[in-house]
């Protein structure tokens, strides 16, 4: 049986200037904070709270492996903890041109990530009980994600 895929909301995500830790075993280290952004959609909607992070290592060859971890507080009041994996590679040049500032069109480069919501709130049960997807990239000081609840 082929999954399907529910459009759950997007993620507009804010970031503050990356913390590069320099060249590690596995690759170029960063940690990226995040300190805000919205959340819109069918499934949920709220604000990114000013908390958490993506822990990034760019590996030789422009692939970067994704690791954040943030919290959405809804409109009504829940709190939902985003725990967020995956992978984004962009040719040389699509790097240099979003290191340039450029706004790079999401088609010029790979980014997915493998997505587990938690929530305690007794409305957002149905986030534990399910695994998400998302697809988006960076445009300027913020992530773009569309998530996706596999079905």
């Amino acid at each position: 049986m082929t999954p399907l895929l529910e459009p759950v909301c997007t993620l507009a995500i804010e970031l503050t200037r990356p913390h590069e830790m320099g060249e590690c075993p596995g690759g170029t280290r960063r940690i990226i904070p995040i300190v805000g952004g919205t959340a819109t959609g069918a499934r949920i909607n709220g604000r990114i709270l000013p908390i958490g992070a993506d822990w990034q290592v760019v590996q030789a060859g422009g692939l970067a492996q994704l690791d954040a971890r943030y919290a959405i507080e809804t409109d009504d009041g829940a709190v939902v903890e985003v725990i967020s994996q995956g992978i984004r590679h962009m040719a040389p040049d699509v790097a240099a041109r979003a290191a340039g500032g450029e706004d790079v069109p999401f088609a010029d480069y790979y980014m997915r990530t493998f997505i587990r919501l938690e929530s305690g709130h007794p409305d957002y049960d149905w986030v534990n009980r399910s695994l998400f997807l998302a697809t988006g990239g960076k445009r300027g000081p913020s992530v773009h994600l569309e998530i996706f609840r596999i079905g």
